[in-house]
């Protein structure tokens, strides 16, 4: 069955940087698009970022545009979300998710059918 698992997660001051990872098993990763979500307490789930099966086409929330960047290495299994200019507003738990589909261009959380454990971020001010 597909895996997903995350890392990179911690405690950060406002301004500074975290790079997640999300190393995928049980199924050929470079036939899928993958994505990143995050959930802060009392809020939906929302869509953070995703990356086409080739790595060429990504996607961003607007929230996060120009700061985030995803990646995928498709010989390692695993997509990275370099994250920089973290704010408080980005503390969240943020989720590893993928689709059966090559495309990242789906916006929502059902449209993805399996998701990793989570990871938790927080941005101190």
């Amino acid at each position: 069955q597909v895996q997903l698992v995350e890392s990179g997660g911690g405690l950060v001051q406002a301004g500074g940087s975290l790079r997640l990872s999300c190393a995928a098993s049980g199924r050929t990763f470079s036939d899928y698009a993958m994505a990143w979500f995050r959930q802060a307490p009392g809020k939906k789930r929302e869509f953070v970022s995703a990356i086409s099966w080739s790595g060429r086409r990504t996607y961003y929330a607007d929230s996060v545009k120009g700061r985030f960047t995803l990646s995928r290495d498709n010989a390692e299994n695993t997509v990275y979300l370099q994250m920089s200019g973290l704010k408080p507003e980005d503390t969240a738990v943020y989720y590893c998710a993928t689709r059966d589909s090559r495309y990242g261009n789906n916006y929502t959380a059902v449209a993805y059918n399996y998701w990793g454990q989570g990871t938790q971020v927080t941005v101190s001010s």
